[in-house]
Parts: structure tokens; C-alpha cells; sequence
């Protein structure tokens, strides 16, 4: 898992760099390209087969996995790396708001229920991991927003928003018995139909960057890099046999954060003050208590499920 992050956050730095040559939409068009190419070959030396009985199932995560890409790739090309990469990782508390906000409605009276029922617990300690994730957002975001880059920064969030929506249907699928190779090359498929889609209806006169083989050396890691990096957490899934290795694994994909900030210093020199620091600790810190709670209100957390 920390070689997984670590793969993730060097594709970031790739797109950072490429996003100066490329739009948004062409990152999300040859990732997906090369992704395609890359897990073929995959599958072919694992004996995978790529035909599925849920084609409906894999376009829905496809589509909600591209916009949460796009959104990704457009947050590290208009912000730091390490915020951008922070914000991406926001998913955990936002799965951990949903059940919150599913709990809420659960207590609103409505006419014509059952008031006998009994109705869920509030779960007050995943209330305050939400609170403390969205703290440390406004924490992070509060020296962007000054900087006139406030809408990347809502972009930024809504790539984590996305992402929890994705990892949800990567969860459905996996309970169906789709293997993880099937899965993220149907996803690659969908990244270059959405990409070059986008990239033609984008308005513009010229749609395609104009670029040389020197720029568009910066495509090929950013496919390959995003393949190994599913295929490493895969494998880390796989490997955590039991409900404590499942949870280890799941928290130490927040070491993507401390790459992206050592990247985002060395490289980019971006600055980043005290409250970004305390931002960043604030999510890393509720990310892992929602992910610590949800854990423990499931009766087990096979590895096959993430």
C-alpha cells in the first residue's frame, strides 16, 4: 500500500508537470489510453478474462471514476500538488458524511412511517470525524482562497466527493466477482472515450494541444504508473487476511498525503504555512477514525471489497 501511494503521488507530479502542455481532458484521454494498453496485457499473462455480464454497472463507475479523474487532474494543475492530493483523499469522511447524513434522515418524521420502528443510532463520534475533516479542509484551503484559486479548490473537493462514490461501486462490483483487472481496465476504457469526447467538444478552434515528443514523454508514466499503483493496492487488499491487516492497509494509503507534500516542497516549491500542515493532520486524522468506526459497525471487511 505505501508503494501504491507512493506510484500515485509520482503520477501526480506528472500530471503537474504535463498539465502545462495538456488540458485536463487530454490527461484524462491518453491516461486511459495507456491504461487500456497496460492492462491488456495484464490480464492476458493472468488469464483474466475482460468480458463482464455488468456492462451498466461498469459504465456508472467509469463515468463517476472519470469526473472524480478530471476533477483530480485539474486540482493539481491549478493548486500545490499536496493540497490537491489531499483533497482527493478526502473520500473516507465523505462516505463517513453520507452515513451520517443517512442516519439524520432516518430521524425526520414523515408521514406515514412506522414511529414504532427502531431508528439508527446518530453515531456521534463519525459526526465529529466529518466536522474535523471539513475543518481541516477550511484550514487548507483558507491561503488558496486568498490566492483567487478558491474554484480549484472546490474542484479539488469535489474529485474526493467523486472518489467516494467510485470506491462504492468498485465495492458493488467486487461483491459480484469482478476481478480488479476487469474492473480498472473498463475504467481505462471509459477515461479515453470520456477524454477525447471532451477534448472535441471543449469549443476551442483547435481542441489538441500542440506538443512535442519531450511534452508527451510525460504521458506514457502517468498510464503506467496509475496501472502499477491499483495493481500494488490490490495486492495489499489481498494480502490482509484479517479485519486488523484490512484496516492497516486502508489507513496507510494516507502516506500518499506526506509524498505529495515532499514532492510539492522539493520540487515545486510550493509554500506550505502552519495551518496547511494542521489541515492536512486534520484529514489524515479523520479519514483514518471514519475509516477505524465504519470498520468496526461491520461484522467483517473481507479484502476483496476494496
Amino acid at each position: 500500500m505505501v508503494l501504491g501511494a507512493l506510484l500515485f503521488a509520482t503520477m501526480g507530479v506528472c500530471v503537474k508537470y504535463a498539465s502545462v502542455w495538456f488540458t485536463s481532458a487530454e490527461l484524462v484521454l491518453w491516461r486511459g489510453v495507456i491504461g487500456i494498453v497496460f492492462l491488456w496485457v495484464i490480464a492476458r499473462c493472468r488469464g483474466v478474462s475482460l468480458a463482464t455480464r455488468y456492462p451498466g454497472m461498469h459504465a456508472w463507475r467509469s463515468t463517476i471514476g472519470v469526473v472524480s479523474m478530471g476533477a483530480w487532474f485539474y486540482s493539481i494543475a491549478h493548486m500545490p500538488l499536496a493540497t490537491a492530493m489531499t483533497l482527493n483523499y478526502m473520500s473516507s469522511v465523505w462516505i463517513a458524511a453520507f452515513l451520517v447524513g443517512g442516519a439524520l434522515l432516518a430521524w425526520v418524521p414523515v408521514p406515514g412511517r412506522d414511529g414504532s420502528l427502531p431508528r439508527p443510532p446518530l453515531q456521534g463520534p463519525l459526526v465529529l470525524t466529518v466536522l474535523a475533516g471539513f475543518a481541516g479542509v477550511v484550514l487548507m484551503l483558507k491561503p488558496t482562497v486568498a490566492d483567487s484559486q478558491g474554484f480549484a479548490g472546490m474542484v479539488g473537493l469535489m474529485s474526493g466527493l467523486t472518489a467516494a462514490f467510485a470506491y462504492m461501486q468498485v465495492v458493488a462490483l467486487s461483491r459480484l466477482g469482478e476481478p480488479e483487472a476487469r474492473t480498472v481496465f473498463y475504467f481505462a476504457l471509459g477515461s479515453a472515450i470520456a477524454g477525447g469526447g471532451a477534448t472535441v467538444l471543449s469549443g476551442e478552434a483547435t481542441p489538441w494541444s500542440a506538443w512535442t515528443f519531450g511534452h508527451a514523454a510525460w504521458l506514457v508514466p502517468i498510464g503506467v504508473l496509475a496501472a502499477l499503483g491499483q495493481l500494488c493496492m490490490t495486492r495489499a487488499y489481498a494480502s490482509a487476511k484479517t479485519q486488523s491487516g484490512t484496516l492497516l492497509v486502508a489507513n496507510l494509503q494516507y502516506s500518499g498525503i506526506l509524498f505529495a507534500a515532499i514532492y510539492s516542497v522539493l520540487l515545486f516549491g510550493d509554500p506550505i504555512d502552519a495551518a496547511g500542515w494542521a489541515g492536512m493532520a486534520l484529514i489524515v486524522a479523520s479519514g483514518i477514525a471514519a475509516t477505524v468506526l465504519r470498520q468496526r459497525s461491520l461484522p467483517k471487511a473481507p479484502a476483496e471489497e476494496h
